[in-house]
């Protein structure tokens, strides 16, 4: 059996594998490296899944899921799902639970089987290269997922078909990447600014010890944010200019999206790119095209806010591991937009050094967890890994306050026992509502479970008590167990609120 390391992102995800000593990123067998992160339902009901479902996005906005990660593991009236509804052309609906769910034709899917898709197709890519069918993996999330989106990355591997060996945060594969099997002895900044998340971690490499020492993320941060300015920028232009607006024509603002895109991308080698949109729309006249030669310094104006929210992440990151920026000895980017010259820019200005050249920012991740997947392989000694809780974990309070248990940039493992007791004669039963974020009220932060303690014995108030324990482990993967302090037996615990 096989492991191999899968960097499953907004954008796209990769496969990887040690061969013969060398971490390298497993090809399709038309020979791309990377697979867009994208699923896509046809009018006649087929199902497609990277490159063969963005090939026909413009044609099925509507049925074609993409950028899905910002909603994996989240509950339908959380903001980011609400900001989310906005940027995409796929229907987003409220599950029975108050879960999300995406529409495609016509048929309401979990956003884990929609991720388990991908994976599937992930694990085929990896069997037809590997010629074996057996395949585990570790998995790499961004560093700011919270138990709720870790938990729903494993369930979608195993609803692909797939051993999930283990999960890995990305800033950590990253480093993997960079320091394995070299002495190395420095304080790091692993930059992360992806297709639709950003992390900040601040780390130390030490005789194979890999110590986060803080991480700070943004989920609405990415390379979508900067299309999305250039498509904001170009469909005003396009209504002030025509009186035609483009807001409600779903193909039309695919074009312009995928248009975006490709000139922000050229905009990191040239100074200008050409955007050219025929036949976009039509107005009194006719067809109307859209052409506009957009150049790097305006893009470096619509941008530069979004450019800056990244400095104020790694300011916080530093403040937290009380470094400052002359302590760091190595700065390494990861993610596509970190190619960007503005962003290279300023990270040199803030840190007074440029980032290191030692990782490439697409396959870093991936070849990280390939790493990972031989070192478990091999049953290798020695490297450790040492994260972080992202997020505080704690309990709402009848008030509607958040009281931390574990606060975030925790080193994991971690344990926390509470004890708890009735509050009247003859309950049976003791409720917490489990939640993890960083707002001091309950609910602007994100539900991981409601769970019950049932079957306590029949005893006056104040005198059952039910010694509650939260445990996060490597993979920041929380469990709760409770004890009856009295007998020492594990009481009955049942978990609602949560898919398992």
């Amino acid at each position: 059996m096989k492991i191999i390391g899968i960097d499953l992102g907004t954008t796209n995800s990769c496969a990887s594998i040690v061969e013969k000593g060398q971490p390298r990123v497993i090809p399709s067998s038309q020979g791309y490296l990377t697979i867009p992160s994208v699923v896509a339902f046809t009018p006649e009901d087929k199902l497609l899944v990277g490159y063969d479902a963005m090939r026909q996005s413009l044609t099925n906005p509507e049925n074609t899921i993409q950028g899905a990660k910002r909603l994996l593991g989240r509950q339908y009236k959380s903001w980011v799902v609400q900001k989310v509804k906005q940027s995409f052309y796929y229907e987003i609906a409220e599950g029975k639970f108050g879960e999300v769910e995406v529409i495609g034709n016509n048929r309401p899917f979990a956003v884990v089987e929609i991720f388990a898709l991908i994976l599937r197709y992930i694990r085929q890519v990896a069997e037809d290269y590997l010629k074996d069918p057996e395949i585990r993996a570790v998995i790499t999330v961004p560093a700011h997922f919270n138990d709720r989106q870790r938990t729903d990355v494993r369930r979608a591997g195993k609803m692909a078909g797939m051993e999930v060996a283990r999960i890995i945060n990305e800033p950590t594969a990253a480093a993997l990447a960079y320091g394995y099997r070299k002495e190395v002895n420095k304080n790091l900044v692993i930059y992360d600014l992806g297709g639709g998340t950003f992390d900040v971690t601040a780390m130390n490499i030490e005789n194979k010890v890999y110590q986060v020492l803080s991480t700070v993320g943004d989920t609405f941060l990415g390379g979508i944010d900067f299309d999305n300015r250039i498509v904001e920028y170009l469909a005003e232009k396009f209504e002030r200019e025509t009186k035609i607006s483009l807001a409600e024509d779903r193909v039309a603002l695919q074009r312009l999206r995928i248009a975006a895109e490709e000139a922000k991308k050229e905009l990191s080698l040239r100074k200008e790119a050409e955007i050219k949109l025929p036949f976009i729309s039509s107005g009194p006249q006719g067809p109307l095209s859209l052409e506009y030669l957009l150049k790097r310094t305006e893009l470096e104006l619509l941008t530069e806010k979004l450019v800056e929210k990244t400095l104020d992440t790694c300011r916080s990151a530093l403040d937290i591991a009380g470094l400052t920026p002359d302590k760091i000895d190595d700065i390494i980017l990861v993610g596509g937009q970190t190619r960007m010259p503005l962003v290279w820019e300023k990270i040199k200005n803030y840190f007074g050094k440029s980032p290191s050249k030692g990782v490439h920012p697409d396959e870093a991740v991936a070849i990280g967890a390939a790493i990972m997947a031989d070192i478990i392989t091999r049953g290798e000694t020695g490297v450790l890994l040492l994260d972080v809780v992202p997020l505080s974990i704690g309990l709402g309070l009848p008030d509607g306050r958040f009281k931390e248990l574990i606060p975030k940039n925790t080193t994991v493992p971690v344990k926390k026992s509470m004890i708890f007791t009735t509050h009247k004669d003859d309950q049976s039963s003791v409720q917490l509502v489990v939640l993890q974020g960083d707002s001091a009220w309950a609910k602007e932060n994100e539900l991981l479970s409601k769970i019950a303690f049932t079957g306590l014995p029949a005893k006056p108030k104040g005198e059952v008590k039910v010694e509650v324990t939260f445990a996060v482990d490597t993979e920041g993967i929380l469990t709760v167990s409770a004890l009856d302090k009295a007998t020492g037996k594990e009481v009955t615990t049942q978990v609602s609120a949560r898919a398992e």
